[in-house]
């Protein structure tokens, strides 16, 4: 299979870093020393082309606007339903000018299924990343550094939403548009928020184990990272902000990378 068609995997090495934020939310603190053993990541979030692939071999459903998700106000549906229109699959087709963009509208349980069908592909037991290992690819090997790349915003390095009323101009953009960080991975930051395996805790940074902690084996919550490109605090954008949603959620602003250990 072509290499554009599954993702491209780096290797990131195991070891010790400091995972949460003394500064960040009550969620982030206390800031600790992890050990995350070695494993490789996908270079960038699973495409839209990349998705494609298993759709039709699978015949998962296609990324479009169901049951709307619990996140999705009154209020706000009609908004969610113009943003979400540039990135629904018509006819069980993908937007044809959107192969290398992110896919988008997946849940957490859609990027679950990709991964057990990327399994087969690669030989490998593909997953989503733990809290823990997201945030150690996110640091790039910098240490006490708010973003990828270091301590100050930079647009020119991530595909967020400097000013809100441009929404409706934005949108994802492809991967690969801005520089990789130290670990040679893309969009650690922007573009898309990125499913992790865990469950979201509020006392995970306190209770988890200091080596490769896993979350709670139950929850309400699952967990976002990254930011997106309709992210407008740039709060969100730090390497150790926790966004907790409810497990059915999908937005156009939502996708995935995938991990496999060793």
């Amino acid at each position: 299979m072509s290499e554009d068609l599954v993702p491209r995997f780096v290797s990131i090495p195991g070891g010790v870093f400091t995972m949460g934020s003394d500064d960040g939310n009550d969620d982030e603190r206390p800031a600790r020393v992890i050990q995350v053993d070695a494993f490789h990541a996908s270079a960038h979030p699973v495409t839209v082309d990349q998705y494609a692939v298993f759709v039709a071999q699978t015949g998962h459903p296609p990324p479009t606007l169901r049951v709307l998700p619990m996140v999705v106000t009154a209020h706000h549906e009609l908004q969610f339903r113009e943003l979400a229109a540039p990135y629904v699959w018509r006819s069980g087709q993908p937007p044809s000018e959107r192969g290398r963009h992110p896919v988008t509208l997946v849940t957490h349980a859609d990027a679950v299924a990709y991964c057990r069908w990327l399994s087969g592909q690669i030989g490998m037991l593909a997953r989503l990343p733990t809290e823990a290992e997201w945030e150690r690819a996110a640091c790039g090997g910098l240490e006490h550094k708010r973003y990828p790349w270091g301590d100050d915003i930079d647009a020119s390095r991530a595909n967020f939403l400097p000013e809100p009323s441009l929404k409706r101009h934005r949108g994802t953009r492809p991967v690969g548009s801005y520089p990789a960080n130290g670990f040679d991975l893309f969009d650690m930051a922007g573009n898309v928020w990125q499913w992790a395996a865990d469950w979201y805790s509020a006392e995970a940074c306190r209770t988890s184990p200091d080596r490769n902690p896993r979350g709670p084996a139950v929850g309400v919550f699952r967990v976002l990272r990254g930011g997106s490109w309709v992210t407008h605090d740039v709060d969100q954008l730090r390497r150790a902000h926790r966004h907790k949603v409810p497990p059915d959620t999908y937005a156009y602003s939502i996708g995935f990378r995938v991990v496999y250990s060793g």
